[in-house]
């Protein structure tokens, strides 16, 4: 057992676990942010997908051990009380989920995605990104341009900052 210490969502939290433990457990079973899914057990869904210090990992690839003083940002802590994030915002008028199931790991994904690129994204771009999140429901199609969208919402939201 060990104590791991760190921030998520913005908030300092610890708990007493085995060093064995997952990111995505810790998350699900001891604070309860259900909004990180489990769909594959073997990393290749993307449905898990945090931001550890801003940059979106796979929680399912990570050991509690080694989230000990990080940051994490779950698809729970991207809002602004009840103004989505432009991304959550983009996905829902742009109608890119079906089931929901991958959804929060596209978004968490996608906003990685943004900042990388610094908002100057293509289509291409988007779906080469995107391989390592699996949805079965919708093509694609409408997740792309979801973040397109999303790509130029954020911008917008920086200049004014």
């Amino acid at each position: 057992m060990s104590t791991v210490k760190l921030t998520v969502n913005g908030k300092g939290v610890s708990a007493d676990l085995e060093d064995r433990t997952l990111l995505v457990h810790l998350l699900r079973d001891h604070f309860n942010l259900t909004g990180t899914h489990v769909g594959c057990d073997t990393s290749q869904c993307g449905a898990c997908v945090v931001h550890i210090d801003g940059r979106a990992v796979k929680s399912c690839t990570v050991l509690v051990g080694q989230a000990n003083g990080v940051n994490v940002t779950t698809i729970e802590g991207i809002s602004k009380g009840d103004e989505l994030h432009p991304m959550q915002a983009a996905f829902r008028d742009n109608h890119g989920l079906q089931c929901g199931y991958c959804t929060p790991g596209m978004i968490m994904s996608a906003i990685d995605i943004v900042h990388r690129h610094s908002g100057q994204l293509d289509e291409d771009t988007v779906r080469h990104e995107l391989e390592g999140n699996i949805c079965r429901c919708t093509g694609y199609h409408n997740i792309v341009k979801s973040v397109l969208d999303a790509a130029g919402r954020m911008k917008v939201a920086q200049a004014a900052e």
